[in-house]
């Protein structure tokens, strides 16, 4: 999966991402220095992120990390419009809703694992969404049995 995702930093270069994913990741990707991961994290520690929470008061623990607050779909309008690379949203299930309803996202990609996770777990379609067509643009099983399926929105 590793090497599937490995073109990210050649396409990317913003990261925006809800409190929970970001939580998680400035504990763990700042800190890897050696190994097969090694140059996703220098990446990803060097890339602006954007965080969309509403309960935190700092994201001063993670380098090039800036706070956003109110509508996400707004923020990302606001970084679309930025000159550069793409903009990818990594984890987040809930943050891609607004901008998924309000056609802002030009592919979403989900990376399908090969579990099935029952209650707790956050759903990234809310049961009341509109329905939204999709145009299928590629799916790459990894060696791992996750799916990597990428889709575009058909207006």
């Amino acid at each position: 999966m590793g090497a599937a995702l490995a073109g990210t930093p050649e396409t990317c270069d913003t990261i925006l991402l809800g409190r929970v994913t970001f939580t998680e990741w400035a504990g763990y990707w700042p800190a890897v220095a050696n190994g097969e991961d090694a140059g996703f994290a220098q990446w990803i520690d060097k890339s602006p992120k954007h965080v969309v929470s509403s309960t935190l008061d700092s994201v001063d623990d993670w380098s090039n990390s800036t706070l956003l607050k109110g509508d996400p779909a707004a923020a990302v309008k606001e970084l679309k419009a930025v000159e550069g690379k793409d903009l990818t949203v990594a984890g987040s299930p809930t943050l891609v809703r607004s901008p998924l309803e309000q056609d802002l996202l030009d592919e979403l990609v989900l990376l399908i694992h090969p579990v099935v996770a029952s209650e707790g777990r956050k759903k990234p379609f809310a049961d009341d969404a509109r329905l939204k067509k999709l145009e299928p643009v590629s799916a790459q099983p990894t060696s791992s049995g996750v799916i990597i399926a990428a889709h575009r929105s058909v207006c």
